[in-house]
């Protein structure tokens, strides 16, 4: 099989367009900070977190195993947190030379660029862009596109209602897919395609999805929400919720049309290496780093 055709960045980089003719393997680590301490932690659905170890020390691991790029996302939701998640970027900065994103909680300018100046390459934001969607706009023109990533967490919802794009899954059903924000916790009725096109053109640089239906399950990435979105939109999309195998992955590329694959249980439990993972793909026709 061959990847899926990528498309050109925003910003017009002739090396950046090149590189998204490759498939990327973007290992996951959602930190949690307990009395002032990091800690990677694993759940599903977004629950049931279990402590894993500390991110740095993760980071290091992945870097070596030949992961093209890193996610950080604090899920402690507190101002302690957020001071913690700044000293973490600036650790992993100093541990590891490819690239990171730090998201979860950050709601302004001046959070975006405290996680920049520490060292990330890019900062995700969630929540904050759909009850500001403006902060996207201001983000990309303040930092570049290329550092704002909008991080969407998306659910199926089969009731249907007027105006939202309408899908058929894998067992004939239709739904269609449903902004949620907080964790998952509350749902907003924004049509997730939708939402993602507006964040394209508010500047966002790339695109990470979330399905809520698939996160920690270990069955596999929602390939309809991730075809779904790559097909709406031109920014790089990073499929993400599910994954617990290689042949997960290689669909992620070639049913999904994602430009990256990001996981992070099955790497966490050493299930597989980042390079193993490679490895299948590259016997499976995909040009990897």
């Amino acid at each position: 099989m061959a990847i899926l055709p990528g498309k050109a960045f925003i910003s017009g980089d002739p090396l950046l367009t090149a590189m998204r003719d490759y498939a990327k393997i973007v290992p996951c680590l959602d930190v949690k900070v307990v009395d002032g301490v990091p800690s990677v932690v694993k759940g599903v659905k977004f629950v049931d977190l279990k402590h894993q170890g500390d991110p740095v020390a993760f980071a290091r691991r992945y870097q070596e195993q030949g992961a093209d790029e890193l996610v950080f996302l604090d899920i402690t939701a507190s101002h302690e947190g957020r001071k913690t998640m700044v000293d973490v970027a600036r650790r992993v900065a100093d541990a590891v030379d490819i690239p990171f994103t730090v998201g979860g909680g950050i709601s302004s300018i001046q959070g975006i660029k405290e996680i920049l100046d520490a060292g990330a390459d890019r900062v995700g934001i969630n929540t904050a862009a759909v009850r500001n969607p403006d902060l996207v706009r201001s983000a990309a023109q303040a930092f570049g596109s290329e550092r704002i990533t909008v991080a969407v967490d998306a659910r199926r919802n089969a009731e249907i209602i007027p105006g939202v794009n309408v899908y058929e899954l894998e067992d004939g059903s239709r739904a269609w897919f449903e902004v949620v924000i907080y964790g998952g916790r509350e749902p907003t009725g924004i049509d997730a395609i939708e939402w993602c096109r507006r964040v394209e053109r508010l500047g966002a640089g790339e695109i990470l999805p979330t399905s809520m239906d698939r996160d920690g399950t270990n069955i596999g990435y929602d390939l309809p929400l991730t075809k779904a979105i790559c097909d709406a939109v031109d920014v790089p999309v990073t499929a993400s919720g599910g994954a617990s195998t290689p042949q997960h992955i290689l669909e992620a590329f070639t049913v999904g049309g994602a430009d990256k694959a990001l996981a992070a249980g099955m790497f966490h439990r050493g299930e597989y290496t980042v390079g193993q993972v490679k490895d299948y793909l590259r016997a499976n026709g995909l040009r990897v780093v």
